[in-house]
């Protein structure tokens, strides 16, 4: 999918709404188990009732591959289920020595290798360029590189301070020099939205997947505000909230009820900061 698409996307959508499948067996609403393959039952009603007020989905590889083969099945039959507009995000983290990443690339990028066809796959830049330009090896694939998390420890290494700044700073103004913001985008945690302002000096034309809002606590209206450009340049994901909104019969609806909650307030913030 291209940036221009993205955007299209989005406009037509009045939504920058992502979906995060992040289905934990554990979790999913007890009638659903004795479906053949709960996860994707789960994932494939949460799709059915969310699709029109979102713009991508994003599931999170690590509760996949917890379920060992079964779990790849489960992915693999989610990702060719999406619909095609909207854009795809494998979020794996990955990042390893060039020969490697360009394996993690082939499993996220080549369904005629893996069965998996994502647009998009997030990646980890400790290891530096060339862990990561193999996975933009891959004509109109996307890399979504780590750049300022939520979580607690993500101070320990990305507010580091360096010459040029922040350590986080040095890898989105040195990770410029591997892809365009047609090809690249950053994740920025939403709890870090007093940071977005200055990250738009750097970034100012790539989009951001911002992880946080919803459960997280994570604040809508500033993320908006501080992160969003001319052509939107914002995924604000959205997980738990959604997708374990209820546990019961009429979980597909309650997650319906709530990805229609958060795509009515970014129509007010497209219309309002979108410029």
């Amino acid at each position: 999918m291209t940036y221009e698409a993205l955007f299209e996307h989005i406009s037509q959508k009045k939504s920058y709404l992502c979906i995060g499948l992040d289905t934990d067996i554990r979790k999913i609403p007890a009638h659903l188990l004795k479906e053949s393959d709960p996860v994707f039952e789960f994932n494939k009603q949460i799709i059915d009732a969310t699709a029109d007020y979102c713009v991508s989905y994003k599931p999170n590889i690590a509760f996949y591959e917890a379920l060992g083969a079964k779990g790849w099945e489960s992915l693999q039959k989610t990702i060719e289920y999406i619909p095609k507009s909207h854009f795809t995000i494998a979020d794996a983290k990955r990042g390893d020595i060039g020969n490697t990443s360009g394996l993690y690339a082939r499993t996220f990028f080549d369904p005629s290798s893996s069965g998996l066809d994502f647009d998009s796959v997030t990646v980890a830049p400790y290891m530096g360029s060339d862990s990561v330009t193999p996975f933009l090896d891959f004509e109109g694939k996307w890399v979504i590189l780590l750049a300022l998390t939520s979580n607690s420890g993500g101070a320990d290494f990305q507010r580091l301070e360096t010459k040029e700044g922040f350590l986080y700073e040095q890898v989105l103004k040195t990770s410029q020099t591997w892809a365009g913001a047609d090809r690249m985008m950053y994740v920025v945690g939403a709890t870090q939205a007093h940071d977005l302002a200055s990250i738009r000096t750097i970034v100012p034309d790539h989009f951001l997947l911002v992880p946080g809002v919803g459960a997280q606590g994570g604040n809508l209206e500033e993320v908006s505000r501080y992160g969003m450009n001319k052509s939107c340049g914002l995924l604000v994901n959205a997980s738990r909230s959604i997708i374990y909104a209820s546990n019961g019969l009429d979980f597909a609806q309650k997650a319906k009820e709530e990805a229609q909650v958060l795509q009515k307030e970014m129509a007010v913030y497209l219309d309002k900061y979108c410029k």
